[in-house]
């Protein structure tokens, strides 16, 4: 089992999509990838308190942070779930290795 950065976009599209205007959008979203289940939500708590305008110091996760990014405002969402082009503001992401099978998100 693997996740490719498709996927990975996905499902932070489909869990934006489906949270609609109950976190009163433009987001900020905060994004872990790896490790084990604690340290992937540590990880999202970290990247969430990242300035928004400070890109991951990888160039493969800041490409990553800026395709999700893209992604996520083409959702339609918009501020406050009332449509538009600003779903979010930034996306961090914050990553740790971790064993291909269990590639928490």
């Amino acid at each position: 089992p693997s996740a490719s950065e498709d996927d990975i976009i996905g499902f932070a599209v489909e869990t934006v999509t489906a949270a609609g205007g109950r976190p009163c959008p433009p987001l900020v979203l905060g994004v872990g990838i790896g490790g084990d289940f604690e340290l992937c939500a540590e990880l999202a708590k970290r990247a969430l308190c990242r300035p928004v305008s400070e890109r991951n110091g990888d160039e493969f996760y800041a490409g990553l942070e800026r395709r999700m990014l893209q992604a996520v405002n083409a959702t339609g969402v918009g501020p406050q779930g009332f449509g538009g082009s600003t779903t979010a503001l930034a996306v961090n992401i914050e990553w740790y290795p971790t064993h291909i099978a269990g590639l928490p998100v």
